[in-house]
């Protein structure tokens, strides 16, 4: 006989995807049921994700783009959410479990209008504009952050701070020690998101290109980088004899991280979260231009607990950066002390908190509570 699953509702892209797996594997080991609705992005994606089951639903956002962009996107969630009624009576779900953006609107919503008991994780220190309208309606809220803007006074009697899931791979890095100097070399990872950042293959070898010959033979620089833009950087480094790594995109993230002495990157909620987990400095650029600036704010979290450098855009120029380098060269000691202030204020188990947390939603806070006293 079917067991009733727990349905999970995430978007096709990694900010969503990332914890919603985590959250997955950790109730999977609890012995829950667990499905995963989507959006088309991420069905290539979805073939690997722990799920018995992935659905594609219908989703746009509807606040960029023309009138008749805004509308067609209305349109399309309308009709993902008709979709997921239909899906919520099938399935009879325990629970339905959103982590933002637009394609999880029409699950939680159809879980909403059935009565099916809901949670919705924000990963932002600012909630999103999807969850900001699924707020008022779910049963509760999880925040990745200790405190977020962008939610109304009255809902926060209902939000738990859980923190950002993270994933089995993030889990076993943190257990790597911050790399020692034994070499002389500094090595920084270079990362803007899943999709790279041109600003940072800009930046980056600018900057390097100002220091002096010995100094930057002293570097070790693996950089992820739009696929246009790998061998532009590639021979910059080339020509300026420093030893680097450049891809599109690198499957072990984590373990580059681990083993890097300082990560320069954006600063989005899953980043954010992995730096603090395994414990390593950076220096944080922020998406500019985002409505709610929640990059911004989730860097000044990092900021204001002495574990990464805070720099706008317009003030990530290569002479700042190249000062940057040229300190963590000068002074191990300051970088050694950021990664202990990061790894301080990560929460490894932070998919388990968001497992209890849906479990007691779901009616079944005996078993979240003596799964959890299992694995303390």
């Amino acid at each position: 006989m079917r067991r009733p699953p727990i349905l999970l509702a995430a978007g096709g892209t990694g900010g969503h995807l990332f914890p919603a797996e985590a959250l997955a594997r950790a109730l999977a080991g609890r012995g829950q049921a667990v499905e995963l609705a989507t959006d088309r992005r991420a069905l290539d994606y979805g073939t690997a994700f722990p799920a018995e089951a992935v659905h594609a639903l219908q989703a746009a956002t509807p606040f960029s783009g023309s009138v008749a962009a805004k509308a067609a996107a209305l349109a399309k969630l309308g009709l993902g959410t008709l979709a997921a009624r239909s899906l919520i009576r099938r399935l009879a779900p325990l629970c339905v479990v959103g982590f933002g953006g637009y394609p999880s609107v029409p699950p939680v919503l159809a879980a909403v209008l059935a009565r099916v008991p809901t949670v919705i994780h924000e990963q932002n220190a600012v909630m999103g504009r999807a969850n900001r309208f699924l707020a008022p309606r779910v049963t509760a809220i999880a925040t990745g952050f200790p405190k977020i803007g962008g939610i109304a006074d009255r809902l926060r009697a209902k939000a738990t701070h859980t923190g950002n899931p993270v994933r089995p791979a993030v889990i076993e890095a943190a257990g790597v020690s911050y790399p020692g100097f034994d070499d002389g070399r500094l090595r920084v990872l270079v990362t803007g998101g899943s999709q790279g950042a041109r600003i940072m293959s800009d930046i980056v070898p600018a900057a390097v290109a100002t220091m002096a010959p010995l100094v930057r033979q002293r570097l070790a620089i693996v950089q992820q980088a739009r696929p246009e833009d790998v061998e532009r950087v590639r021979g910059a480094y080339t020509s300026l004899g420093v030893a680097a790594e450049v891809a599109p995109f690198f499957k072990d993230l984590p373990t580059r991280v681990a083993a890097a002495h300082l990560v320069v990157a954006r600063a989005g909620a899953s980043t954010v979260a992995e730096l603090a987990v395994i414990g390593r400095p950076a220096i944080l650029v922020p998406l500019p231009g985002s409505l709610d600036q929640d990059q911004a704010a989730n860097a000044a979290w990092l900021g204001e607990r002495q574990a990464a450098l805070v720099l706008a855009q317009r003030d990530f120029t290569p002479q700042a950066l190249a000062a940057e380098l040229v300190g963590g060269l000068a002074d191990a000691s300051r970088l050694r002390q950021a990664a202990a202030a990061a790894r301080s204020v990560g929460i490894a188990d932070a998919a388990e908190r968001l497992a209890d947390r849906v479990l007691a939603v779901a009616g079944l806070p005996d078993h979240a509570e003596r799964s959890h006293e299992a694995a303390a």
